[in-house]
């Protein structure tokens, strides 16, 4: 595994910390966010697909509403949220404008990725915006937060939106050039790693630390981060967001930062998740021409579906059935069963004028399928 595998990547989750974005807390950083916008801007011209998870919203509406400590009552981190997030939001717009992009604002909490439902509309949504072009700008929802459904760092939310989208490469930008052996600050014989396993548990150890005031993470979350990353495939790298091009030289291929590998082929790990945490709510059997499509890569379309079995609702999991009740694939249902069985047999162009509205072309996608 080299840094090339990186230059290849396709997809890729970029995360800046709070220290970055609002220069360790002094408002928010226009000429690093620019610059960032820039490269970003230059990885959508070589044809990649970029996702941005920012921090800064609490931070930016410390610096908005003149406190120099973050408050500590959740009503107040909420209210913070809520100011510094129009500065955040208004920033990247005018920053990526610039490029000639668009960006769209996703505010995020655990309860939208743990529901089947919400986590199959997000993961909709984030593809389509890629599909079009639109750089995706994702926070937490700090506004609407409790501690039982807070990701408690953007760390942890940039390897979940990893794993949302099958990313190839989760990039976590940083104050520190990367991981070391040993806290660099306190220890002068700390020497950087260049690449090590995801999930080596060797890394949590040296890794310590917490957060500033500014940000709630640390290196330790961005190892534990990388760790889940690594179980549906992404690789990560820990860098820092104050080298010059980092993004780009990256992009060439280039050792910088500590790259943390994953083990797992992300179609593996697709695969296993679906195969192995899924409750099946419903059944659907399907005509010989829909088997055969499935056998052929291709998803679900309405057309093929002739008995819909069960109650559920859209993004539960369901088991597509052939001919003879033989079950021949799992996946992810994009409407819900009544919806299902209005649309089966028929056309995938027809499904708008029987719904009156259109989630999907197809019942389940490929990308959310697996053969048995």
């Amino acid at each position: 595994m080299t840094p090339t595998r990186i230059a290849e990547a396709k997809r890729l989750v970029i995360k800046v910390g709070s220290a970055l974005v609002t220069n360790n807390g002094q408002g928010l950083d226009l000429a690093a966010i620019d610059e960032w916008a820039k490269q970003i801007a230059q990885l959508r011209q070589s044809g990649r697909q970029v996702v941005l998870v920012s921090s800064g919203a609490i931070a930016c509406g410390m610096q908005r509403l003149g406190w120099s400590k973050r408050p500590r009552a959740v009503h107040e981190l909420q209210a913070c949220a809520a100011v510094g997030q129009m500065g955040l939001a208004q920033v990247y717009e005018s920053a990526f404008g610039s490029h000639g992009l668009h960006t769209a604002q996703i505010l995020l909490t655990h309860d939208d990725l743990a529901d089947r439902k919400r986590y199959l509309n997000a993961r909709s949504t984030l593809s389509t915006l890629l599909e079009l072009g639109v750089v995706p700008i994702i926070n937490e929802n700090d506004t609407v937060i409790t501690d039982e459904i807070k990701f408690g760092d953007n760390d942890t939310l940039g390897a979940l939106v990893a794993n949302l989208i099958d990313a190839d490469c989760l990039v976590i930008l940083t104050d520190q050039p990367g991981l070391f052996t040993a806290d660099p600050r306190k220890d002068p014989a700390a020497t950087l790693i260049s690449e090590a396993r995801a999930g080596d548990p060797a890394l949590e150890a040296m890794a310590g630390g917490v957060g500033t005031q500014y940000g709630s993470g640390g290196m330790i979350t961005k190892v534990i981060a990388a760790k889940r990353a690594a179980s549906s495939g992404t690789h990560t790298v820990i860098a820092s967001g104050r080298e010059p091009d980092v993004m780009m030289r990256l992009a060439r291929g280039e050792a910088v930062g500590t790259l943390l590998v994953s083990e797992t082929a992300p179609l593996n790990a697709r695969k296993q998740w679906l195969a192995d945490h899924l409750l099946l709510a419903g059944q659907l059997l399907l005509d010989e021409g829909a088997v055969a499509a499935l056998n052929a890569g291709k998803s679900l379309l309405p057309i093929g579906v002739v008995e819909v079995q069960g109650e559920f609702e859209r993004g539960a999991a369901v088991a597509c059935l052939s001919p003879d009740g033989v079950e021949v694939a799992r996946g992810l249902s994009n409407y819900s069963s009544s919806d299902a069985r209005r649309i089966a047999r028929h056309a995938s162009q027809d499904i708008e004028a029987i719904l009156g509205y259109l989630d999907e072309p197809e019942i389940v996608h490929r990308d959310n399928l697996i053969l048995r």
